[in-house]
């Protein structure tokens, strides 16, 4: 499958890191609420199977911390949150309000392989206490470990991108 070109097209700068940062401290917000529902889904569904006393009993105990279950589910939907606004706009919410999009070096769509790569690349980049987001400050594109791997870049649009 073709990847789109994304609109609009130009060579536009890279991102720099504080704005990185704002797009993600917004998109967290909207992830956690979508967490929060997940869970809330999730825990309805156990009731509905197991019964409000046993999953009561469960959660008293402490079986229900760290419920392996409810992290790969937590885990998956965020995959799908990223994926979805990455592979059609180039851009999470969080990313249209700060100007940023995310693209392939010739101006397309990522692909969801790219996605992908990305978005599990981000996991060990951040847990090392950020030095994979940081990497940019070293490298002469400001590129993050996960652009690199996913072979991606992160521009920021010209203001005035989505006045109608």
């Amino acid at each position: 499958m073709q990847a789109k070109q994304l609109q609009p097209v130009g060579d536009f700068p890279a991102t720099g890191l504080i704005r990185r940062l704002a797009a993600i401290g917004y998109d967290l917000f909207l992830l956690i609420a979508i967490w929060m529902v997940t869970a809330f889904a999730y825990l309805g569904v156990r009731i509905l199977i197991s019964g409000a006393e046993q999953v009561q009993q469960q959660a008293d105990s402490g079986m229900l911390d760290g419920d392996i279950l409810l992290r790969l589910l937590l885990i998956g939907v965020s995959l799908l949150f990223y994926l979805s606004f990455w592979t059609l706009k180039g851009q999470t919410l969080g990313m249209q309000v700060w100007r940023i999009r995310l693209e392939q070096p010739n101006g397309d769509a990522i692909t969801r392989k790219q996605g992908v790569i990305r978005f599990l690349v981000a996991q060990p980049a951040w847990l090392c206490g950020g030095l994979g987001l940081l990497w940019m400050l070293w490298d002469k594109q400001s590129r993050t470990w996960q652009d690199i791997a996913s072979g991606t870049r992160l521009v920021t649009l010209p203001k005035g991108t989505y006045k109608k």
